[in-house]
């Protein structure tokens, strides 16, 4: 038996964001909202400033549930129908 102590050096895997439009006049912006209270008020109200100060539209509101993984189904419309998601967290 071999032991590896865990001394080692910790790192963590690079993060690649998706790549931001430059324009958002005439996008359209889908909504995931998490179910968890205030997530859809704040990412409603998000999404409509965004939509008023750049042109874009808000297209597609989906909802899931916060404790398991968003069902393939809605996130092939989300694909399909907007070329900006808002989601997150609120509590």
């Amino acid at each position: 038996m071999q032991i590896h102590p865990p001394t080692g050096a910790a790192s963590t895997p690079p993060i690649t964001l998706a790549p931001t439009p430059a324009v958002l006049a005439g996008r359209r912006i889908g909504i995931l909202d998490n179910r968890k209270p205030n997530a859809g008020i704040l990412l409603t109200r998000l999404a409509e400033r965004l939509a008023a100060r750049t042109g874009a539209e808000v297209a597609l509101v989906e909802t899931k549930n916060a404790a398991i993984p968003c069902e393939d189904q809605v996130l092939g419309r989300l694909v399909e129908e907007v070329e900006l998601v808002l989601t997150g967290t609120a509590d």
